[in-house]
């Protein structure tokens, strides 16, 4: 599929309208299901969980009638919470069993795992940015289940190349596939891969009952591991023109919200920090689709550097910004992000209890 994810905000807006949430429920996990590709938007900034549920309430839906599609915007919400609360790089209810490196197998970076719905996915996440989201729980589950991975590094590598990259859904997700936060470790076999991926293959390590597969050693096509140097290209800073008598609002990977404040005057910022960069490397790929959606927000200007050093430069005192987990160090006036339930807050430790709270809060 030749997916191409457009930057334009009212491009972007338009996509609200080809959401079928009814036809999503029924048909999301398979490759060519009605999923809507709003995740990157999401991920960014641009649009919030909370206004794509109001805008399919305006159509007519109805919470019960698109349950399917709310849980998935929830999930995300709920990844969120999770990452207030916990240090989403290290184990989250307990340690990942049956591990025999920290690495990543090599034929998995080369597309060349052997199992062809598997690699089809992986060539698409190099080719545009994006994976499907079973495929992206194959992937974990071959990689942290199957050749014994732990999950940190290969989930950078996946982070590294989603145009979608949130490090709470996706260490949250790999954790889960992994055994890490959850009771029992994800599997599929060739049977399920086939069905979703529109895959015959047969003959496979995978083409097993789920018992054998669960026991098997690791095949040694997947044996080779290596240790991944990702790195960030950060742009060139601006030369800033800043009027200090004007509040200044902070834009960063995870808030590129074109309408945040847009009414009133101020400087606007995108800060870059080198150090955010290193911990949560990214592709050349997001970070231009990152610059591309920036240019729907006028006047901003890029800032490479700590939070710090942009403040101690430029003499700032009235700094706005929306919270997130990994905005550390900021300081100013911190607003909240846009969630479906704003009162459901704390650490639940499933998904399940979360959701328990948020249908109730929706429904009353």
């Amino acid at each position: 599929m030749d997916l191409k994810f457009p930057t334009d905000y009212k491009t972007i807006l338009n996509k609200l309208d080809q959401i079928d949430p009814i036809q999503y429920g029924k048909t999301r996990n398979y490759i060519n299901g009605a999923v809507t590709y709003l995740s990157p938007y999401i991920s960014r900034g641009v649009i919030s969980t909370k206004q794509v549920l109001i805008y399919l309430i305006a159509k007519g839906y109805n919470i019960p009638q698109m349950e399917s599609f709310v849980k998935e915007l929830c999930w995300r919400d709920y990844f969120q919470r999770v990452g207030q609360h916990k240090n989403l790089n290290l184990d989250i209810k307990q340690a990942q069993s049956s591990i025999l490196h920290y690495e990543i197998p090599v034929q998995i970076i080369n597309v060349n795992s052997g199992i062809t719905g598997i690699d089809n996915s992986i060539q698409q996440l190099y080719n545009t940015g994006y994976m499907h989201n079973h495929c992206r729980m194959y992937t974990a589950s071959l990689i942290c289940n199957i050749a014994k991975s732990h999950w940190l590094h290969p989930a950078q590598w996946m982070y590294y190349h989603l145009l979608d990259g949130d490090w709470a859904s996706n260490a949250s997700s790999w954790q889960w596939v992994a055994g890490a936060n959850s009771n029992k470790k994800y599997y599929a076999n060739q049977e399920n891969v086939n069905k979703y991926s529109f895959t015959q293959q047969t003959n496979s390590f995978l083409d097993y009952p789920y018992e054998k597969i669960e026991q098997m050693e690791v095949p040694e096509s997947l044996i080779k591991t290596q240790k991944l140097e990702l790195e960030t290209q950060l742009p060139i800073s601006d030369i800033l023109t800043l009027d200090t008598n004007l509040p200044t609002y902070i834009y960063n990977y995870y808030n590129l919200d074109p309408v945040w404040h847009s009414e009133e005057s101020g400087n606007r910022i995108l800060l870059l920090e080198p150090d955010f960069f290193r911990a949560y490397p990214i592709s050349k790929k997001c970070m231009d689709f990152m610059l591309d959606l920036c240019k729907n927000i006028p006047q901003i200007q890029v800032f490479v550097g700590s939070f710090e050093s942009l403040c101690n430069q430029y003499n700032l005192q009235n700094i706005v910004y929306k919270e997130h987990p990994l905005n550390i160090g900021y300081t100013g006036i911190e607003e909240p992000r846009d969630w479906i339930a704003e009162k459901v807050t704390g650490y639940y430790p499933s998904f399940f209890s979360y959701w328990k709270k948020v249908e109730k809060y929706l429904l009353n």
